[in-house]
């Protein structure tokens, strides 16, 4: 659990930008990702995973910080 919306934000970053790396680069399967990478790290559920891969973190996050700042 994230202590705030930011924190939630920048770890569903990090877990998309791992995914894609491994997804393009090394050639896995988001299955196989799930369970060799994500799962033993951040103790997620595959439910989960796949909502964070759908989430727009990057623009949600921007808008955050622009709000904070006004």
């Amino acid at each position: 659990m994230a202590y705030n919306k930011n924190n939630l934000l920048a770890k569903i970053i990090e877990i998309q930008e791992l995914t894609l790396h491994l997804y393009h680069k090394v050639g896995l399967t988001y299955k196989e990702i799930f369970w060799q990478h994500i799962h033993p790290q951040y103790h997620i559920s595959y439910r989960t995973f796949h909502t964070y891969l759908g989430t727009p973190a990057r623009r949600e996050l921007k808008q955050l910080q622009q709000n904070g700042k006004n």
